[in-house]
């Protein structure tokens, strides 16, 4: 199993979950989130002064999915999110020992 965290423009969340629903995953946790990367923010200009926001609004979606769908769920979160330009997002993809479902006591694949 794998765990991908999908940090995308906020923009594009509906988006990303019909490509997930599409592609049959079943669960996903989403969050707002606060964060830079190689963009390392914007600049405004407010009265004429120039404010350098480095902190950009994201939303992070996390899913756990079967290790023979990632690379297809990968290619699909980038043609239905991505728009080519700096700050589209990125996706992680880690390991997964177990899963256990608290309420019947599966663990596995099946909990997923």
């Amino acid at each position: 199993m794998k765990k991908m965290e999908i940090i995308i423009r906020p923009e594009k969340l509906e988006n990303l979950k019909e490509a997930l629903d599409k592609a049959g995953v079943n669960g996903m946790t989403v969050s707002t989130v606060m964060g830079c990367g190689h963009q390392r923010g914007i600049k405004h200009m407010y009265r004429g002064t120039e404010l350098n926001i480095n902190l950009l609004h994201k939303v992070k979606v996390e899913t756990v999915v079967e290790n023979s769908v990632v690379e297809t769920l990968v290619q699909k979160v980038k043609e239905s999110v991505g728009t080519g330009n700096v700050g589209d997002g990125k996706i992680f993809i880690y390991n997964v020992e177990d899963a256990v479902r608290i309420r019947t006591g599966e663990s596995g694949e099946d909990v997923i």
